[in-house]
C-alpha cells in the first residue's frame, strides 16, 4: 500500500534534537502560524476526551496535553472528558477543567465491565454515552481530541460524532500513542469496528504521538491512503519540556520517606491494576549497597497488595511504598536507575529525563508495550526483560551491574512532541474540514458491541 501524501509534522515542526526553551520554542512556533491580524476575536473550545478503562496513561496523556495547550499563546478554553474520577487530583491551569464519568474497566482478559457502580455494561455505557454527548451539546467546541479509540470505549462515543457532524461546527482529531498492538490484532479489531470508516467520516486529522523511525503506525498497520493522508506523526512528549512550560513547583518528592542517604531505585507500575508481579519481585529483589528503593504502586494496584508491600517495606531501612503522586515526574528527576513497566507515559518519562532504566512490559491483554520497549531497546536506549523471565533474582542482577550510561534519547528519536501540538491544532481549526461530514452523509456508524469481548 502507498502512503503517499502522508505528512509529518514537520511545517510546523522544531528539529530533532533542538535545544532550547520549550516555552520559547511553543510561542516561536504558535506566533509562525497564527498571525496576528488572523486570530479569533473568542477563544478557541477545545474538548479532549480520554476513556480511561486500564491504568492512567490516557487521561495522563490529554492532562499533558491541555496543560501544553493552555501555556501556549493559542487562546483556548479546554474540557477535559476523563473515564478516571483521579484526574480531579490533578492541578489544572486556569482554562482547564475536567468532567470525569462513571468509571469503566477494563480486565487483563480484555472483558469490561463497571468499576464501582452496580449496574450492567449496558446501562454504563448508555449512562457514559449521553453524559459525553450532553457535555459537548453545551460546550459547544471547536474542537474534539479524542484518545486512542476512534469510537470511544464500547461505541460511546458514537452519537456524539454522529451530532459534532450534523452539527457540522467542530473538528475532530485522533491522537493514537505510537504502537496499538500486533498488526494481525489491530487490522482484525478495526476491521470489525470499522474504525477506518469511523475515521473517514468523522475526523479531520489523526495524530500520532511518536516518530515514525521508531515505528510507522500507518505502515505497520496498513491504514487506507485516504486515512493515512490524515495522520500527522507529532513527536513523542516530553516530559522534561512539560515540567519547564508549565512552571510546577513542588517539595522535595522524597522529603517525607525520611531515607538514609544513598542512590535511589525507582519502580514504577502505571497505574498498578496489573503490577503485583513486578512490585513484589523489586520488594524482595537485593538493592546495591548504600542504595534506597521506592516502589510507587498506582492507585488500581488491589489493596491487599499494597498492604502486603507496606509490611515488607517496614522491616527494610532503605524500602518505601508509596500508593499515588499527581506527578511522578518529580521523583523520577530524582532517581538514579528505574524498573518500570511499559505504558507510554512511563517509558517516555523515562527517556525525557535520561534514565538507566530496565522495561518489564505488560504482554496481556496487548502486546503494545512489548512492542515497544523492544524497537527502544534495538537502538539502544533502555534494557528489557520479559515478564516470563520476571524475578527477584533477575532484578538484583540487573541492579547490581556497572551503570552504563545510555546515548541521550533526544539524539535518536524525535521529542519535540509538545512543541508541535499547539500550531498542529491551529492548523486543524482554521483548515477546510477534510472530514466526510462535508458532504452528505453517507452512512451511520452501525452498532458492533459483538467486535468488543463483553
Amino acid at each position: 500500500m502507498s502512503v503517499e501524501g502522508r505528512k509529518d509534522a514537520s511545517p510546523l515542526a522544531a528539529p530533532r534534537g533542538s535545544n532550547g526553551s520549550a516555552r520559547g520554542q511553543i510561542q516561536r512556533l504558535a506566533h509562525a502560524v497564527i498571525p496576528r491580524g488572523h486570530r479569533p476575536s473568542r477563544k478557541w473550545r477545545i474538548a479532549l476526551y480520554s476513556h480511561d478503562t486500564m491504568g492512567l496513561g490516557h487521561m495522563r496523556r490529554n492532562r499533558l496535553i491541555a496543560q501544553t495547550l493552555a501555556n501556549s499563546p493559542l487562546p483556548a478554553i479546554i474540557l477535559m472528558i476523563a473515564g478516571a474520577g483521579e484526574a480531579s487530583v490533578f492541578e489544572m491551569p486556569p482554562g482547564v477543567d475536567c468532567l470525569t464519568l462513571p468509571a469503566l474497566r477494563k480486565g487483563t482478559d480484555g472483558e469490561y465491565w463497571s468499576r464501582r457502580l452496580d449496574v450492567s455494561l449496558q446501562e454504563l455505557i448508555a449512562l457514559r454515552a449521553k453524559t459525553i454527548r450532553a457535555a459537548l451539546e453545551v460546550f459547544e467546541p471547536d474542537a474534539l481530541i479524542v484518545d486512542n479509540v476512534p469510537r470511544g470505549a464500547v461505541g460511546e462515543l458514537d452519537p456524539s460524532l454522529e451530532y459534532l457532524r450534523a452539527r457540522g461546527n467542530t473538528r475532530c482529531v485522533l491522537g493514537l500513542r505510537d504502537v496499538l498492538d500486533d498488526p494481525a490484532v489491530v487490522h482484525r479489531e478495526w476491521r470489525c469496528r470499522a474504525n477506518e470508516d469511523t475515521i473517514r467520516d468523522h475526523y479531520d486529522a489523526v495524530w500520532v504521538y511518536g516518530d515514525p523511525a521508531v515505528y510507522d503506525l500507518v505502515r505497520e498497520y496498513r491504514l487506507a491512503l485516504d486515512v493515512a493522508e490524515k495522520v500527522r506523526y507529532t513527536g513523542y512528549l516530553n516530559h522534561r519540556q512539560w515540567l519547564e512550560l508549565t512552571e510546577v513547583k513542588s517539595a522535595e518528592p522524597l522529603a517525607d520517606l525520611d531515607l538514609p542517604p544513598g542512590q535511589l531505585a525507582l519502580c514504577l507500575l502505571g497505574g498498578g491494576q496489573d503490577g503485583a508481579r513486578l512490585a513484589e519481585a523489586f520488594a524482595q529483589a537485593s538493592l546495591p549497597p548504600e542504595t534506597n528503593g521506592v516502589i510507587l504502586t498506582g492507585p488500581f494496584m488491589p489493596p491487599d497488595i499494597q498492604q502486603r508491600l507496606r509490611r515488607h517495606a517496614a522491616t527494610q531501612s532503605r524500602l518505601r511504598v508509596i500508593e499515588f503522586v499527581p506527578e511522578p515526574a518529580h521523583l523520577l528527576s530524582r532517581a538514579d536507575r528505574v524498573i518500570a513497566m511499559g505504558g507510554y507515559n512511563t517509558t517516555f518519562e523515562v527517556l525525557s529525563f535520561e534514565k538507566r532504566a530496565l522495561i518489564v512490559p505488560r504482554v496481556q491483554p496487548r502486546r503494545e508495550q512489548m512492542i515497544r520497549a523492544e524497537r527502544l531497546r534495538d537502538l539502544g536506549l533502555l534494557d528489557v526483560l520479559h515478564p516470563n523471565d520476571l524475578s527477584p533474582r533477575a532484578l538484583t542482577e540487573w541492579l547490581a551491574r556497572d551503570a552504563r550510561s545510555f546515548p541521550p534519547a533526544r539524539g535518536h528519536i524525535d521529542l519535540n512532541g509538545l512543541v508541535r501540538l499547539p500550531g498542529l491544532l491551529e492548523e486543524v481549526l482554521t483548515a477546510p474540514s477534510s472530514a466526510a461530514w462535508s458532504q452528505p452523509p453517507e452512512r451511520k456508524i452501525k452498532n458492533r458491541r459483538s467486535c468488543y469481548v463483553a
